[in-house]
């Protein structure tokens, strides 16, 4: 009788052993092989072993492999380098080097035996057609290792091939042509200058050099077209020229070619666009922290200010507007002027009105000044609405609270003559017309100042919102005469910009001739510096044919701004980039000129050598791309690459140094890399 056992193990639940493991034993003994399947086991673990073997002979003759890798037809045109590197396929324990060499090749072409570049500088001599190239590669361990490859360079003739310049006396090269004059850029030993006798094109350049002259200073040569071309699209209108724009202005012989490019750059859109990002900055147009003008406001303040400039508003209206008007900040955009301020608080407006439009910091009057300044702010109040983020700026007399026993204040004007305010008539009205006034000392110098800093680098008062009594001007007369001369114009911006665009002291060269810090104070030369960080990335855009993408950093109010936008027309602070905050994009929370940081740092000079953002853009960009394959000459298209990113065309010199790289798209890559690295580029100059 067969019995079965219920157990627990382990589970605590009962499981049945008896016949079960009377089966178990059954199932063991019938799995025991017989002496034939042992012996075909045996076999097969050996052809494993075998395969095995054969296997690691094969990987063991991999491991010292020295092969070339297949090299592609190579083409030339008659006149232009050749030069491509020897790729090889190394693989081994040995990792001794390796010796290159040359079996077959045309005259004079030649390989470096270290490091395997080839390299064939082609000229008259060289026969045009097909030449086989066989070269060897060995190495020195104890194996010896060695390869060789052939393959075929064909020249062909060079339709476009310059003649070598014949070399000029030292007396014709350092007369080089006068302004407006027509010149062959290639001809220029030094392209970013011309020597002639400086000629005074005005009052400004009367003013400046007799300063000069009393100091004993030389003033810099005259820039070249090339270099004036890039200078005056930049300062103007914040973009660079194409390259169509700077062929067109460097071939023209017009002898006031730029007289005529100042005008055409004053009319152009852009320029509305620029000098909105510059007011800006001043006026602190931001939606986000510490500003809070939240997105409605900052997008109707930019685009007042952007469509003043446009129309060309003088700029007494321009002001007058932004000190008196009321409403709402969505509706009269003027108004956030007010709210744009970390404090509300009557001394905080009288200071941002005396640093925007004055240019007087907050420490440079004593207290009891910036107090009688002050009244006139008093009676502005700020009243919610339903909307959201909405605010109503608004004439409140009852704003300006005093004790019951107190007097009412005084309000006084900066220069210490006390004011009289009308009943019914609101203070900030009686102060804006004091201020917009044609004797006031402030308003029109510190103005036009401040355009001569924004144009030349430097303020004749620098830095142009630091105007104080221990801080003088450089050039006093030179600053007074602008001042007057903007009053004449009733106030037309545009006007003073194009007497100094035209001004011989605008178009020095950034080469000085005088050291030391009274040249520059003085504008013996030209002031170099950095392009801004939104200039910048829209030029390395506009070189590339790509686009950017920019955001608020805050989540509220998730603001995105379509990629086609450019950086210079943003309308908002807090829409930016990671680029743009590297490269030193004020935050707009002081309207300082100096929040603005225009200093290369090594993380920008990183990013620009080494950075995925800028290779993709060279590698992928629809423009630089199309420029790079559909090419025929070499040289050629070293120059467009020259003119699409510097503005002008290389010299000789710089045509022998870097024009081989265009034989070969990747080394036309490079070129585009390293120009877009040099302080030419990145630097206004």
């Amino acid at each position: 009788m067969k019995t079965n056992v219920k157990e627990t193990r382990g589970s605590g639940f009962p499981i049945e052993v008896g016949q079960s493991a009377a089966r178990g034993v059954q199932y063991k003994q019938k799995r025991k092989k017989s002496p034939l399947a042992l012996w075909v086991s045996v076999s097969a673990l050996g052809l494993v072993v075998v395969l095995a073997g054969l296997g690691w002979g094969l990987l063991s003759r991999e491991a010292d492999l020295l092969k070339i890798q297949p090299i592609a037809e190579q083409v030339v045109l008659q006149g232009n380098e050749l030069r491509m590197p020897v790729a090889v396929r190394r693989a081994g324990r040995e990792r001794g080097p390796l010796t290159y060499s040359v079996k077959e090749a045309p005259p004079d072409a030649i390989i470096d035996a270290k490091t395997g570049e080839f390299f064939w500088a082609t000229g008259d001599t060289h026969e045009l057609g097909e030449y086989r190239v066989t070269v060897q590669v060995a190495s020195s361990g104890a194996q010896r290792l060695s390869d060789q490859r052939s393959f075929v360079v064909r020249l062909l003739k060079n339709p476009a091939r310059r003649p070598p310049p014949k070399p000029k006396p030292e007396a014709e090269v350092s007369a080089l042509p006068t302004m407006g004059s027509f010149v062959n850029p290639l001809d220029q030993v030094n392209p970013f200058e011309i020597t002639e006798p400086l000629k005074p094109q005005g009052k400004i350049d009367e003013l400046a050099f007799a300063k000069l002259q009393q100091l004993k200073i030389e003033p810099a040569n005259l820039c070249s077209d090339g270099v004036f071309v890039r200078r005056a699209f930049l300062d103007v209108i914040g973009t660079l020229p194409t390259a169509d724009e700077a062929r067109d202005f460097l071939d023209s012989k017009t002898p006031d070619k730029r007289a005529v490019l100042i005008d055409h750059l004053l009319q152009r859109p852009e320029f509305a666009d620029y000098w909105a990002m510059k007011w800006s900055d001043l006026l602190r147009v931001k939606a986000e922290f510490p500003i809070n003008l939240w997105p409605y406001g900052a997008q109707a303040y930019h685009r007042w200010i952007q469509t003043a400039l446009k129309r060309n508003v003088s700029y007494d209206k321009f002001v007058r507007e932004l000190l008196t008007s009321s409403g709402s900040n969505f509706r009269v955009p003027q108004v956030n002027f007010y709210r744009a301020l970390q404090s509300k608080k009557p001394v905080s407006i009288a200071q941002a009105v005396a640093q925007t439009f004055m240019g007087v910091r907050t420490g440079s009057w004593p207290q009891e000044r910036w107090d009688g300044m002050a009244v006139f702010f008093s009676q502005v109040g700020f009243k919610p609405t339903r909307e959201w983020k909405e605010e109503i700026v608004v004439w409140d007399p009852h704003q300006a609270k005093t004790k019951a026993d107190a007097p009412p204040p005084v309000p006084v004007f900066p220069d210490g003559t006390k004011a009289e305010v009308p009943p019914g008539k609101d203070p900030r009205e009686v102060f804006a017309d004091w201020l917009i006034d044609a004797k006031n000392p402030w308003f029109a110098r510190h103005i036009v100042n401040r355009a001569w800093y924004w144009l030349l680098g430097r303020g004749i008062v620098h830095e142009p919102d630091d105007i104080r009594p221990d801080n003088p001007a450089q050039n006093v007369e030179l600053l007074n005469w602008l001042a007057d001369e903007l009053v004449r114009a009733k106030y037309d911006l545009k006007h003073v910009f194009r007497l100094i665009l035209n001004s011989t002291t605008y178009q020095l060269s950034c080469v000085a001739k005088s050291k030391g810090p009274e040249a520059a104070a003085n504008f013996a030369c030209y002031s170099m510096r950095r392009l801004e960080a939104e200039v910048l990335l829209d030029a390395i855009c506009q070189i590339t044919g790509t686009t950017e993408s920019y955001s608020s950093m805050i989540p509220e109010p998730f603001t995105f701004i379509p990629e086609k936008h450019r950086s210079i027309a943003l309308p908002d602070g807090s829409i930016t980039s990671s680029v743009l905050e590297m490269f030193g994009r004020p935050a707009r929370d002081t309207g300082l000129e100096s929040e603005r940081n225009n200093r290369i740092t090594a993380a920008q000079a990183l990013h620009l050598l080494n950075s995925s953002h800028i290779r993709q853009k060279i590698q992928k960009g629809a423009k630089i791309q199309e420029l790079l394959t559909v090419r025929g000459d070499s040289q050629e298209l070293a120059e467009i690459l020259y003119l699409t990113i510097l503005s002008r065309r290389p010299t000789y010199g710089e045509l022998g140094d870097v024009g081989w790289h265009c034989d070969s798209k990747w080394g036309a890559e490079n070129l585009v890399w390293a120009l877009m690295n040099c302080e030419e580029f990145l630097f206004r100059h």
